[in-house]
């Protein structure tokens, strides 16, 4: 089943439990293209209450009618994924506290998991919506360790998001660039991302040890732009329980909309959403692959997990 039509019947579901049934068959002359867009003014502050004639679609430059539009609030599922290598020693603490901003944000209808990562990457066993759980697994089981694999965790992240549908999120906190990756690499990441519709969201720190300042990787901005998703690099600790509170608010604020794609030719199209309201910036993910009917999808990036079903 096209991966995108599974989303998007997570979408019409009226609730977690329709979005579980499985989906309808659709044509294969077309294929629905779902689009999560966030909405900011000049001031950088969301904006939840435009409506759908003050949204453009271009698939390729060609304006589409929408098939779908809603600016309700949509379930999430997402992977919370931590930083927890070396360089974090000194501020663990503190990013579980900021974390447990975003978990206590959640909503019931939301389910997640918790993951971290340094050269062992771990992530809990299954999505749950149980907040008291989720806080009690940040804080006691996570795992430590040295060099950052930050495209193999946002891979792993990737793969246990493959088999839900809805609105499938990565949220991804690190301090420094990706360090000795041994299964995936950054192209083959957004390749993956672009293609099977993940959202990425990224937190940035640089941090400070041993006299030393770490950064996070240049990178991760264009996977957050090409995804639809958000980039914060922070410089200070102290912003960490508000950023994490952000990503929150953006996620629950989000307009969801769909389009009927006719040009089913294989290859990557160019998405672009804009809004009709001066003063109004928008973010959505920036590409689609255009899959022909039921065939099998086209190289997923080569990604070393299995590829979604």
């Amino acid at each position: 089943m096209n991966p995108t039509r599974v989303l998007v019947a997570g979408i019409l579901g009226a609730g977690v439990a329709l979005a579980a049934q499985q989906a309808p068959s659709f044509r294969t002359s077309s294929q629905t293209v779902p689009i999560y867009a966030t909405v900011v003014d000049k001031s950088g502050r969301l904006v939840p209450d435009l409506l759908e004639p003050h949204f453009e679609v271009y698939d390729n430059l060609k304006l589409q009618p929408l098939t779908l539009f809603k600016s309700d609030v949509q379930p999430i599922t997402v992977v919370v994924m931590l930083d927890t290598s070396g360089s974090m020693t000194l501020n663990i603490d503190l990013l579980k506290a900021a974390a447990e901003q975003f978990v206590l944000r959640l909503l019931p209808a939301d389910r997640a998991r918790i993951g971290s990562f340094s050269d062992l990457i771990k992530i809990s066993p299954k999505f749950i919506s149980n907040r008291d759980e989720l806080v009690r697994i940040l804080h006691e089981d996570i795992t430590f360790g040295n060099p950052t694999h930050l495209w193999d965790a946002i891979d792993a992240s990737m793969t246990a998001l493959s088999s839900e549908s809805g609105r499938r999120v990565v949220l991804i906190f690190t301090d420094g660039a990706d360090d000795k990756s041994r299964l995936t690499t950054f192209d083959r990441i957004l390749t993956r991302a672009q293609n099977e519709d993940f959202m990425i969201y990224a937190i940035g720190l640089q941090s400070h040890i041993l006299g030393m300042v770490t950064k996070p990787d240049s990178s991760l901005r264009k996977l957050a732009d090409e995804t639809g998703g958000g980039y914060f690099e922070l410089k200070q600790t102290a912003d960490l329980s508000s950023t994490f509170t952000r990503v929150a608010d953006e996620l629950h604020r989000q307009y969801v909309m769909a389009f009927d794609a006719t040009v089913l030719d294989g290859q990557v199209h160019k998405i672009e959403v804009r809004v009709k309201v001066p003063g109004m910036t928008v973010r959505a993910r920036k590409t689609y692959l255009a899959e022909g009917g039921d065939a099998p999808p086209a190289d997923k990036g080569k990604s070393s997990a299995p590829a979604r079903k």
